[in-house]
């Protein structure tokens, strides 16, 4: 696809290139290029040769990708089943769509046209395999093919619309099979022989013989939801009202079938092509109306770039991308019921505005080793487990076994050598500060998971220590007193580490 505002004049000359084998050739060309007998794939010199005067563009591939991303964002209008097919192409999926748009002509109509004012240069084709499609498109202009007339509509096209390699292409017309129905009257095997299997499965395909299913770049909502407008609408008001409207299709046709989201997208498809999406998450099934308007209230409200309307939305898309049945549950006689609602929906109006990643929740771990005692965890998806404490059970007035901040990595330390052997430090110096140890609890030995991937590591001795000015410390030596000696016997320095800090 190409933007014709992009380019000069159309009545001049102009090209594409990119190199390839240490040489510029020709990617694309408008039709005054292609009138003077420039062509795909010809070399830049030769180009010149035959044109001196023709405007010539590097390729940005980059660029071309984004771009086709955001048309295939805007197909979204039409199918939620989009599938990119580079460079230049895209597949959709309109299966049980088209009648929406006044039938599968009317439908293709309506895309190219469309594409066409935003200065696309676009051609497609409907067919029941993609294959069939995509062949069509190389050679012919809007065609859309009965189910069943596929081996005919493709048979009198040339070969290289089929888009197998170049020298397959050349392989087949020197073999005198200029077109598709010829190389479809040659037997299979014959032509797997010298050209391989896959060109057999490409060129089935493109007869309607066999079908490959096509890989969405979005998975399809269970639930879906839309309003369009035949006047684009842009103020806060007519959006607010509209995404309540869905929410209430919404969470009526969930109800049929008693599911509640987990997730929910809305889109907002711009007049100018551009496509916004927000998503909002929840950690039990949403079964409200109100919920999910809160939700997504807080959720333009946290917005750093503001939803720009621009000449307005001519569609607003609400879908629910996971749902999960509701399980009913008695309340009369849960005191506590009615609390962990509220803490659900405030934690889903918090992620709403500051993200579901930065609320989390430590949940224990079958480990003993101290850094792996909890997993941080997004508190939307582990509610239940959040009200589990994580603290080692103590008696009353018990000073905490565990510091409440751990470094990870542990900090290293330096420490006298002139320690007492095996016992803890009268003094070490962390961050440039020296600090003198008036009260120690310990040792409490800790040896690694032998049992796991890694190896190489030591037996941890822990003190719990406090200096003059009363701050409280976890420190440990790494590896056993008696194994810190050299070649010769003689004693060297122990590694000492600060694993965390109590309060």
């Amino acid at each position: 696809m190409s933007r014709r505002g992009d380019a000069p004049d159309s009545g001049q000359p102009w090209a594409v290139v990119v190199r390839q084998s240490n040489a510029l050739q020709i990617s694309a060309l408008n039709d005054a290029a292609a009138a003077i007998g420039l062509a795909v794939g010809l070399p830049l010199a030769n180009a010149r040769a035959i044109c001196p005067d023709v405007h010539v563009f590097d390729a940005d591939e980059a660029a071309d990708g984004r771009t086709l991303g955001d048309i295939a964002d805007w197909c979204d209008r039409f199918t939620p089943l989009v599938a990119l097919d580079p460079p230049h192409g895209l597949f959709l999926d309109i299966s049980g769509c088209a009648h929406l748009f006044g039938g599968e002509q009317a439908m293709l109509r309506t895309v190219c046209e469309a594409l066409g004012r935003q200065g696309f240069v676009v051609n497609a084709a409907i067919a029941a395999t993609p294959a069939c499609a995509r062949t069509l498109t190389r050679a012919t202009r809007g065609c859309v093919v009965a189910n069943g007339a596929e081996a005919a509509a493709v048979s009198r096209l040339p070969v290289f619309a089929l888009g197998a390699d170049d020298a397959i292409t050349h392989g087949l017309r020197r073999a005198g099979l200029k077109t598709i129905g010829d190389v479809a009257a040659r037997e299979p095997r014959e032509i797997a022989a010298r050209f391989g299997a896959d060109f057999i499965f490409l060129l089935q395909q493109a007869l309607g013989q066999r079908d490959a299913p096509i890989s969405p770049r979005r998975p399809a909502p269970d639930y879906l939801m839309e309003k369009r407008f035949a006047e684009p609408v842009a103020t806060d008001g007519v959006i607010a009202a509209a995404l309540a409207d869905l929410a209430q299709m919404l969470v009526a046709a969930m109800e049929r079938h008693g599911k509640g989201a987990r997730q929910l997208e809305a889109s907002f498809f711009r007049t100018d092509g551009v496509v916004r999406r927000l998503t909002v998450e929840a950690g039990q099934p949403v079964t409200r109306i109100a919920t999910i308007e809160r939700l997504f209230r807080e959720r333009l409200d946290a917005l750093a770039d503001p939803l720009d309307p621009g000449f307005g939305f001519d569609l607003i898309r609400l879908s629910a991308s996971h749902v999960e049945t509701v399980v009913q549950e008695q309340r009369d006689l849960d005191a506590h019921a009615q609390d962990n609602d509220e803490v659900s929906m405030l934690i889903d109006r918090i992620a709403a505005r500051i993200g579901s990643r930065r609320i989390v929740v430590h949940l224990p771990q079958d480990t003993h080793i101290p850094e792996r005692a909890v997993l941080a965890a997004p508190a939307q998806h582990h509610l239940d487990d959040a009200a589990r404490a994580i603290w080692l059970e103590r008696t009353e007035g018990e000073p905490p076994l565990r510091p409440l901040r751990l470094f990870e990595p542990p900090e290293s330390i330096d420490v006298p050598f002139a320690t007492v052997p095996d016992g803890p430090p009268r003094r070490f110096t962390w961050r440039r500060a020296t600090h003198e140890i008036v009260r120690v609890e310990g040792p409490e030995r800790i040896a690694m998971e032998w049992w796991r991937t890694e190896s190489g590591r030591l037996t941890r001795d822990y003190f719990r220590v406090e200096d003059h000015e009363g701050q409280r410390f976890w420190l440990y030596r790494e590896g056993l007193y008696s194994e810190y000696v050299d070649n010769d016997g003689r004693p060297i320095p122990p590694k000492w580490f600060m694993h965390g800090l109590f309060a």
